[in-house]
């Protein structure tokens, strides 16, 4: 029996079916106790007295609350009415992505990122004894703003914790699967299930080798003409190596696949979250990619390393590939450029007043280009550096490790503006693009978006869809409300408490003249937050202001990265809600993965967390992505520190020194190591 429009499952009502599968029916409803729309899934009338189906359904619903991340499907209640058993989810918008490879299939690093965020969502269900069991493209969710969420935990089967204490905290769900009972779907189970046996958290991360696989190649790992042949591949044979299927992909991230989908679990990575920091090792630029035709048709002998061992060649390969950069490029020219610095735009308004603005385009155009998630972009701290220098651009590229820079300036008269930019290639000088725009200053911000676009195009950077509509969404600006907006910004990057209080003066100005305007909102909020970590306002004083300024920002514009920055300090900071921080911190790099404060941070949760491998990883990415601020380098040092990498730590410190040579708190942290 299909449920009709209205129809009411104790308090949820629905209001439009949503798709269905074998085991449920989903719905779209309105939760009509808190006001909120919700997913609703029930069991097809055909097994609504089935008791394994009940059992099925009950024990999804019950391994779903047993977790709490971003990348696992969030599930609200659970109940029968009128004989209905219905279980109630949040409500995602997008594909799975089963429909995402059947539109088209997926560049290596959304894939790598994509495999990234589900070994993540992996990792905690295992801490919590869950193991999935029917990992699939089906079962992975894309959702409309760039998350990534683990479905169906039907077959899910709960394995004993290691602390008797911790089990006695958790509910139970007993699972009594058969010895010889194959669980799963064809195509993607792991050998030992294939063989009937119960399998662990090593078989999820061989199904996920599976789906990775496909992702980047294209392919199923395994196939056959039957069911059974399928099978039988799994147990028999090994699939060809990625690196032949004529897509672009690092050497070494067909060598992650090769070791997920090893035949023997004790052979496989042992964890998902030891599969997921080599995968952010990828992401980091520890490979290169290498060009369909240089792969030999010979299978290449396997070298199984320690997992220790594994990530020390991966970082030691990847430095030295990184001093090689556009030996090994997959095109010419401008094909080899992967990162790019945007050096501060010249101010030749010929009045030094103007100087806000010439900052304000420059951050601008590195935030739309920041957008850009396969392209490295150089964070300000770094480029503002270099405003006013006399240093060779080859020189420049050199200090911030980038294949390219962008140069420019603006010129300002009354509403007009007029904006150049050059990119030019760091090893040859070599000029690649440039474009000169003379606007009216309420076309602004279409001209950065415009600016952005071409550079991609002409570096060979694919932009996602999202990508596009991020740098597409521009309104035209009020010019007397941006430009209270830009010097806000302007006064807040002084980081002194005087410059803090003309920062607000200057968002609330911008909000007077428009009171829809978002980013003022959102810079408020992060001023507010600066403010009460810094000690300048009591905590009591500053969240308040803090949480109305965000809410006020994410309802006018839910895109705004550094609103959900603020809203993730709160959540961190002062709720102590680690799901919800955590989710908020994801969004924000997802919206600007370039954001280096916003990676700091994270890295920093991540350490609160226990997950040291994790927060390492960010903090090294905050770094290269600011890699001449004595913060960043700072910060990572006391990550090596807190994490007992004690000689990574003492290099890093040293390095510190380099930037603050009489620095006292530097060799303090020295001697601690």
């Amino acid at each position: 029996m299909k449920l009709s429009a209205g129809t009411r499952l104790g308090p949820y009502e629905v209001v439009s079916p949503l798709g269905e599968g074998g085991m449920g029916e989903v719905y779209r409803a309105r939760d009509t106790r808190l006001e909120r729309e919700v997913a609703v899934k029930v069991l097809p009338e055909r097994l609504a007295e089935d008791p394994a189906a009940l059992s099925r359904f009950e024990r999804e619903a019950k391994a779903l609350a047993a977790l709490s991340h971003p990348n696992l499907l969030a599930i609200h209640d659970f109940g029968r009415e009128s004989g209905v058993a219905y279980a109630v989810t949040e409500l995602l918008e997008g594909e799975t992505l089963r429909g995402r490879l059947a539109r088209s299939g997926l560049p290596w690093r959304e894939a790598v990122e994509t495999a990234t965020a589900m070994a993540e969502g992996l990792a905690a269900a295992h801490s919590r004894g869950v193991v999935h069991r029917d990992l699939k493209p089906e079962n992975v969710f894309l959702t409309s703003d760039g998350r990534v969420k683990i479905l169906d935990f039907g077959l899910a089967r709960r394995e004993p914790l290691p602390s008797s204490t911790e089990r006695s905290r958790l509910p139970t769900v007993s699972v009594h699967t058969e010895p010889g009972t194959v669980m799963g779907t064809v195509g993607y189970m792991a050998p030992e299930q294939v063989s009937g046996l119960p399998g662990d958290a090593r078989s999820d991360v061989f199904s996920l080798g599976c789906v990775l696989y496909e992702m980047v190649t294209g392919l199923r790992a395994f196939s056959g003409n039957t069911g059974a042949e399928t099978l039988a591949a799994i147990l028999r044979d090994d699939p060809p190596n990625p690196l032949r299927s004529g897509r672009e992909m690092p050497a070494d991230l067909a060598r992650i696949i090769a070791h997920c989908l090893e035949k023997k679990p004790e052979q496989r990575f042992q964890s998902a979250g030891d599969l997921a920091f080599n995968l952010k090792a990828i992401l980091a630029g520890s490979a290169v990619s290498v060009p369909a035709a240089q792969i030999s048709a010979r299978r290449p002998r396997r070298i199984w390393l320690s997992l220790g061992a594994a990530v020390l060649l991966a970082v030691v390969v990847g430095l030295v590939l990184a001093n090689r950069r556009g030996r090994f490029s997959v095109g010419s020219g401008a094909g080899a450029i992967q990162s790019l610095a945007v050096l501060p735009l010249e101010n030749r308004s010929q009045d030094p007043g103007q100087e806000y603005f010439a900052d304000g385009m420059t951050d601008e155009l590195i935030t739309d280009l920041a957008k850009i998630r396969s392209l490295r972009v150089i964070s300000r701290t770094s480029v503002m550096q270099y405003k006013g220098s006399k240093k060779t651009l080859p020189m420049i590229a050199r200090e911030l490790n980038v294949d390219a820079v962008v140069e420019g300036s603006v010129m300002r008269s009354g509403n007009r503006v007029k904006i150049t930019a050059d990119l030019i290639q760091a090893a040859t000088d070599k000029h690649l693009w440039g474009e000169s725009y003379d606007r009216d200053l309420k076309d602004v911000l279409t001209v950065q978006s415009e600016a952005a676009r071409a550079i991609a195009r002409e570096i060979r950077i694919r932009l996602t869809p999202q990508e596009e509509e991020r740098l597409a969404r521009r309104r035209p600006v009020d010019v007397e409300a941006y430009e209270a907006y830009l010097k806000g910004r302007y006064y807040w990057y002084k980081f002194t408490p005087e410059d803090y209080q003309k920062s607000l003066e200057f968002y609330r100005r911008a909000i007077e003249i428009d009171p829809a305007y978002a980013p003022a909102y959102a810079g408020m909020s992060i001023t507010y937050n600066s403010m009460t970590w810094d000690g300048l306002l009591p905590p009591s004083e500053g969240h308040p202001k803090v949480e109305a300024a965000v809410k006020k920002a994410l309802d006018l514009d839910s895109t705004l990265a550094e609103a959900h920055f603020a809203l993730a300090e709160l959540r961190f900071g002062k709720d102590w809600n680690w799901a919800a921080a955590e989710e908020e911190y994801r969004r924000a790099i997802a919206l600007n993965p370039q954001d280096a404060p916003t990676r700091r941070r994270y890295s920093q949760f991540l350490r609160a967390m226990g997950r040291w491998e994790e927060a390492v990883a960010e903090m090294k990415r905050a770094q290269e992505l600011d890699p001449l601020s004595a913060e960043m380098t700072k910060g990572l040092g006391a990550m090596y520190y807190w994490a007992g990498l004690d000689d990574q730590a003492i290099e890093q410190y040293k390095k510190t020194l380099k930037f603050e040579p009489k620095a006292a708190w530097v060799h303090d942290f020295l001697a601690d190591v």
